[in-house]
């Protein structure tokens, strides 16, 4: 059954596949398009730099004028993102508009984790350390980093870890080169 909901989750998808913001890929589930998964790549010359991170995204058929429901599922130490994944900002919540599309949702995400806002805290500890102890903070997120390569390449057959997380289709090879024996 097509919804307004529906129709303007294909257009999202249709617009994140043709014009990809870097770092950014994102798909609805195949079996129901009400619920996407996404990787962010953390952003250039941050402490998240080369990170791969999974998000899920799910929508109810008030969308796009109520917001999605967004969470990490890599693992995270951010001062506003909470342990168990779910994300605090703004957009997401009483800053939503209806003219935000999954691309800005997405993209909005990424510049947080360079962009943090220790003052309205979802991880109390991550944000006094932010503050306080900006080395220990960032030796924090660079193993949530490595662990990310982990996550993103998963295992295989012989039972050993991807040394590099694959490929997204929306980016290049270069952009995405991770070396996981780097440290």
């Amino acid at each position: 059954m097509s919804t307004p909901c529906r129709r303007r989750l294909m257009r999202d998808f249709k617009k994140l596949q043709d014009d990809p913001p870097p770092g950014i890929s994102g798909a609805p589930c195949e079996s129901n398009i009400m619920i996407w998964e996404a990787v962010i790549v953390g952003p250039p010359d941050t402490p998240f730099e080369d990170g791969t991170f999974k998000l899920k995204l799910e929508f109810t058929e008030e969308y796009p004028n109520k917001p999605p429901t967004v969470k990490f599922i890599s693992k995270m130490f951010h001062p506003n993102i909470y342990n168990d994944g779910s994300i605090c900002l703004d957009i997401l919540q009483n800053r939503w508009s209806p003219t935000y599309d999954v691309s800005a949702v997405l993209t909005s995400v990424q510049s947080l984790l360079d962009e943090p806002n220790p003052n309205s805290p979802a991880n109390a500890t991550a944000a006094e350390m932010y503050q306080s102890n900006r080395r220990e903070y960032e030796r924090r997120v660079q193993e949530t980093v490595e662990s990310s390569w982990i996550e993103i390449g998963g295992d295989d057959s012989d039972g050993e870890e991807d040394e590099k997380p694959e490929p997204l289709p929306s980016t290049t090879t270069n952009e995405m080169e991770v070396d996981a024996t780097e440290s």
